[in-house]
């Protein structure tokens, strides 16, 4: 019994010595690299500095030409790859014996696994890059992406900011905008603007439609150039459809606020000349059921069709 314990000490002697040196070389080769370790991180440090003057200067570039949101987006991308090359630069001077290519082609797998776990972020954030250098549309332009409208309060990486009309904020992912029609209503400094109005059919159509143009014209907020204008659109069942268009400015509150004084103005200038606005009207027909001749569609009765008589049905009747 007490040789086997004797063996097992000795054993565990063996084993402790085995692990002190390999701590010892470990730390051995820390002291050896550690002129490697301050040469990385010195150069780590000036990449990542090159990096942030690189982004700071293009913020302020674009930022004179009115592109902010591209100078933050398109300077975080600079700063970020110029500080990747200080690393890939920093770990081959740690480790002499690994090479970049080695590194790189590394990367290029890992790149890849990424691009899958991350592809939702990654489509929204190139997304959001080409439209910042495309510029569709601008921040503070007023557009319409599927059911939703409002004015383009920033282009962040992920996601367009959207400011509704009725004060709500939406976040519209950057690969939808990219992909689907978009409507920019204030790519013009003009937008055009119609209305529809109905007058009886007694009434003069030119009469109408002077009257119309006359009251649009006294309208503010509407431009002079194009003229607004008065135009018969169409003949309905109860009246004559006029319809009435106009330029304001392309902002929605004028588009809105100019629609309402034209209604008012409209109504006003008809009911003053005397021209009628009628409501629809509808005609209703009761047959009497209590003839023989009900339902017989050669003989003509209110509300059948005529039907032509023959030469021997003539005679017939005299």
């Amino acid at each position: 019994m007490q040789e086997n314990t004797r063996e097992k000490a000795s054993e565990i002697d063996a084993d402790l010595s085995e692990a002190i040196g390999q701590v010892d070389s470990w730390v051995d080769g820390a002291i050896k690299l550690l002129p490697n370790f301050a040469v990385a991180l010195v150069v780590l440090i000036i990449f990542y500095a090159i990096g942030a003057l690189v982004r700071l200067l293009i913020r302020r570039h674009l930022k004179r030409r009115d592109r902010s949101n591209l100078g933050d987006v398109l300077g975080g991308l600079v700063k970020w790859g110029i500080t990747l090359i200080g690393l890939l630069l920093a770990a081959t001077i740690v480790m002499p014996s690994l090479k970049p290519g080695d590194l790189i082609a590394g990367l290029g797998v890992g790149s890849v696994a990424i691009g899958f776990a991350f592809k939702d972020i990654l489509q929204n954030w190139l997304a959001g890059l080409l439209i910042l250098i495309r510029q569709p549309f601008e921040v503070g332009d007023q557009i319409q992406v599927s059911d939703f409208e409002g004015t383009v309060k920033r282009i962040e990486t992920r996601a367009t900011v959207i400011n509704t009309y009725d004060g709500q904020r939406v976040l519209i992912p950057n690969s939808d905008i990219y992909t689907n029609a978009i409507l920019v209503k204030t790519a013009r400094s003009l937008r055009r603007s119609d209305y529809e109005i109905g007058i009886g059919y007694s009434d003069s159509i030119t009469e109408a439609c002077e009257v119309i143009e006359k009251a649009l014209g006294n309208v503010e907020g509407i431009v002079t150039k194009p003229a607004p204008e008065a135009l018969p659109w169409d003949l309905a069942a109860s009246w004559v459809t006029i319809r009435a268009r106009w330029w304001t400015n392309s902002r929605q509150t004028d588009v809105t606020h100019v629609r309402a004084r034209v209604v008012e103005a409209v109504k006003e200038a008809l009911d003053e000349a005397g021209i009628d606005m009628p409501f629809e009207t509808q005609v209703h027909l009761f047959h009497d059921q209590t003839d023989e001749s009900d339902g017989q569609r050669g003989r003509q009765r209110e509300g059948w069709p005529a039907v032509k008589k023959t030469a021997s049905q003539s005679k017939q009747d005299q």
